[in-house]
């Protein structure tokens, strides 16, 4: 069967979005699929598959994420930015402008304002939500400072001086430590001055990504609930800066997002 998909990516993390009325009833196991379309040999390749839906409420359009490996993921903020920009693109906002897009997602509704569009290519602010701090001071990595946390999906922010180690190793144990029975996504944050910090990111399913919206946001208030930095703060990424500040206790991400092909997916369910 053809399974028609768009391609995103919001700062080089990169998905594959799919409406959901555009799939076959027998597509079958959707956790499969996702595997199939993500996989960067065999398939169209992305850190996750987005299956967006119409909605009957205020939101603009529903996503569901599932990650390159298959397992569910409540939320991405780059993957939410890069449906919004979807949405957008085909003019589904529901509003008489398109420069507000509000997205249901597993972690609840997320509204984005436009703040710029050219062609394809978008730059969204996000309303991240507040994040819940679980362990300021948690002792995870010996000589490292550790702070768990949840900004809609499980987070684990470890500060560290420099990079110069097997990070990804470490990430690839600590996403399956038994403090996280679901998993957590991981972020290593080595902090710069009061006002940026620059991490790496090892996400729960996907490995290693060039940004994280959810990372970048976990990064960062992590680092305030420590006193290290305040907002507004820029975040380094392999991918480019994302911008977050706060907002009446919120976290506001500003990045971009960017649709860059779409086409079908030759697949054969079991």
């Amino acid at each position: 069967m053809k399974i028609p998909f768009t391609k995103a990516h919001g700062a080089r993390n990169d998905f594959l979005l799919t409406w959901r009325h555009q799939i076959p009833g027998e597509i079958g196991d959707a956790a499969r699929f996702a595997r199939a379309i993500c996989d960067r040999h065999s398939g169209v390749g992305a850190d996750g598959w987005i299956r967006v839906s119409e909605t009957a409420d205020e939101t603009d359009a529903a996503i569901e994420l599932w990650n390159s490996d298959g397992s569910r993921s409540e939320i991405s903020g780059n993957g939410t930015r890069c449906a919004a920009a979807l949405v957008v693109l085909e003019g589904r906002t529901r509003g008489s402008t398109q420069e507000k897009v509000a997205i249901s997602t597993g972690a609840g509704p997320k509204t984005l304002r436009v703040l710029r569009a050219d062609g394809y290519s978008f730059f969204f602010e996000m309303n991240m939500g507040r994040a819940v701090i679980e362990e300021l001071n948690a002792e995870l990595v010996p000589g490292c400072e550790c702070v768990i946390l949840n900004v809609g999906n499980p987070q684990c922010a470890v500060f560290t001086a420099d990079f110069e180690f097997d990070w990804r190793g470490m990430g690839a144990h600590l996403e399956r430590h038994p403090r996280f029975p679901n998993r957590t996504n991981v972020s290593f944050v080595r902090l710069m001055d009061e006002h940026s910090i620059d991490v790496r990111f090892f996400e729960r399913g996907a490995g290693e990504t060039m940004s994280s919206g959810t990372g970048s946001t976990g990064a960062v208030a992590a680092a305030i609930a420590r006193g290290w930095v305040k907002s507004p703060v820029e975040v380094a990424t392999p991918a480019g800066i994302l911008e977050i500040r706060m907002g009446n206790d919120e976290f506001l991400l500003s990045g971009p997002a960017e649709i860059v092909a779409s086409g079908e997916f030759y697949y054969e369910s079991e």
